[in-house]
């Protein structure tokens, strides 16, 4: 594992992870294109942007719905109520109507249901997110180091009063300017790899206050990890209130700054 890179190719590298990045972000079903978040009850309710009457209890989320509303799951168009079971955590089902995606979700212990229009305008007028330039001096070696046992791990969220509990399978440890660090991780979206959710001195000046994300490929067999917080990410609570992101650890609130990755959002008040 080495940190040594010619700096014009780790930009270009890096130039062109940031546009899949940023083309990924702007689908037409991606979280820019949400247009509202709705928090289900025993009691039906009928929403401004869905079909329907929803509803949500202990025997999962269920929705009555007319033929002539042209919803459909997996191809097959919904009449009547719709029994969609329970939903696991960070679990969700997604309907179609035309080119509406609706989300059906389940966050924080919470059922939800969440619409995505292609045609919203956050989406349609999306013109990308600022950044600080790419420098090597912010890829930084450091260790992982595995609990005996993955820790349960409550943070809180962007959506008062929602939590949200992950079983951290261990601490990413490294030093800036000859100080120790650790940082709680979290499993990444690979098979070994872990996610790291952080603030910093730059969060509520020139970054988003509440949070950013480090995806960290797998340790090698010594247990050595690449952070790159040149691919510090924002999550989507950065461009919508229509989010539930979570809050980084207590211990993940690093008091330095982490002049690197993506800025505030120009949608935020950000600068280019």
């Amino acid at each position: 594992m080495t940190l040594t890179r010619d700096p014009d190719t780790y930009t270009s590298e890096w130039q062109a992870w940031h546009q899949a990045h940023e083309a990924a972000r702007a689908d037409g079903h991606g979280f820019l294109a949400v247009t509202g978040l709705h928090w289900l009850t025993e009691r039906p309710q009928s929403l401004d942007d869905a079909p329907g009457e929803w509803w949500s209890d202990a025997d999962g989320v269920h929705v009555t719905l007319d033929a002539a509303e042209g919803v459909t799951l997996d191809g097959v168009t919904l009449e009547g109520t719709h029994d969609f079971g329970p939903i696991p955590e960070r679990g969700g089902v997604t309907l179609l109507r035309g080119d509406v995606a609706i989300e059906v979700a389940r966050r924080g212990g919470h059922d939800i249901v969440r619409p995505r229009d292609p045609q919203n305008p956050l989406r349609v007028q999306y013109a990308g997110t600022p950044t600080y330039f790419p420098a090597p001096e912010w890829v930084l070696e450091g260790r992982y180091v595995a609990f005996d046992a993955p820790r349960p791990t409550t943070v809180g969220s962007v959506a008062d009063g929602l939590e949200h509990v992950y079983d951290a399978p261990g601490q990413v440890t490294f030093e800036i300017n000859g100080t120790p660090q650790a940082l709680t991780a979290f499993p990444g979206g690979a098979e070994g790899a872990l996610l790291v959710l952080f603030t910093d001195a730059t969060s509520g000046v020139t970054t988003y206050p509440a949070n950013r994300s480090l995806a960290v490929a797998p340790p090698d067999d010594e247990g050595r990890v690449i952070l790159d917080f040149n691919h510090a990410v924002n999550l989507p609570c950065a461009y919508t209130d229509h989010a539930t992101c979570p809050l980084p650890p207590e211990e993940n609130r690093l008091s330095f700054a982490v002049e690197a990755g993506e800025k505030l959002p120009v949608e935020r008040g950000g600068h280019r």
